[in-house]
C-alpha cells in the first residue's frame, strides 16, 4: 500500500498522526470546564459561560452564557459578576435592565474585580442606571486602572484631559494614556502619541 494511504487510513482510525494539537484544545476545553461548572467550580461556569458566549468550540448561545455567568457569579467568581452586569446592560441573552447590570458591577468591583470597576465607570459616565455623573465615573475607572484593568487608564486618560468629574490635567492624561499603553492598549498608545506631540 502507498506511504500517502497508510497514513489516510490511519488518520481515518485515529486521527493522532495528523491532527494539529490547537485543533483538539477547544473541545477539550469544553469538557474540563463543563466538568468544573458541574463540580461547583464559580471560575470554571464564568469562562465556559464565555465560550458560549462566543461560539469558541460550542455553538454560540447567549442564553446559555448569561445562565452560566450567573453560577459564575453566585459562586463567588467576581468576573462572573461583572459580564453578568455587562450582558444585562446591553440585553444579550437577558432583558436589557440597567439596574440589574449597576447591581452586579458594584458587586463585581466591591469584590476586587477591575473589570467590574470599569464596566461601573462607563454606566456612571453614559447615564445608565443612574445619573450621569463623571466624578463617580472617573473614580471606577482610577480603580479599574490601579486594578491593571487597561481600558480603565484609558478612559480615566480621556476624562483627565478633557477635565470631566476631574481637573483638567494633560500630565496626568500622559500618565493615564502611558499606563494603558504599556497595558497593551491600542487607543492608549495612539492618544499618548498624539497628547505628545501637542505638548511639544
Amino acid at each position: 500500500m502507498p506511504h500517502r494511504y497508510v497514513l489516510l487510513a490511519l488518520f481515518l482510525i485515529g486521527g493522532v498522526l495528523v491532527t494539529h494539537p490547537a485543533w483538539a484544545a477547544v473541545p477539550t476545553e469544553i469538557q474540563i470546564l463543563t466538568t468544573q461548572c458541574h463540580q461547583g467550580n464559580a471560575e470554571g461556569c464564568t469562562n465556559l459561560g464565555r465560550m458560549y458566549g462566543h461560539g469558541r468550540g460550542v455553538t454560540q448561545d447567549d442564553f446559555h452564557a448569561a445562565d452560566l455567568y450567573r453560577k459564575g457569579c453566585e459562586g463567588g467568581d467576581m468576573r462572573g459578576c461583572a459580564i453578568l452586569g455587562y450582558v444585562h446592560s446591553i440585553g444579550r441573552g437577558v432583558a436589557q435592565d440597567f439596574l440589574q447590570a449597576m447591581d452586579f458591577h458594584h458587586k463585581a468591583c466591591n469584590g476586587g474585580d477591575a473589570v467590574g470597576c470599569f464596566f461601573l465607570g462607563g454606566m456612571y459616565g453614559r447615564g445608565q442606571g443612574v445619573a450621569q455623573d463623571f466624578s463617580q465615573a472617573a473614580d471606577y475607572y482610577r480603580q479599574a486602572c490601579e486594578g491593571m484593568d487597561a481600558d480603565g487608564c484609558f478612559f480615566l486618560g480621556v476624562l483627565s484631559e478633557d477635565g470631566r468629574g476631574v481637573k483638567q490635567s494633560e500630565t496626568d492624561a500622559l500618565t493615564y494614556y502611558g499606563k494603558a499603553c504599556d497595558l497593551n492598549n491600542k487607543d492608549g498608545c495612539e492618544f499618548y502619541a498624539k497628547l505628545k506631540q501637542q505638548s511639544k
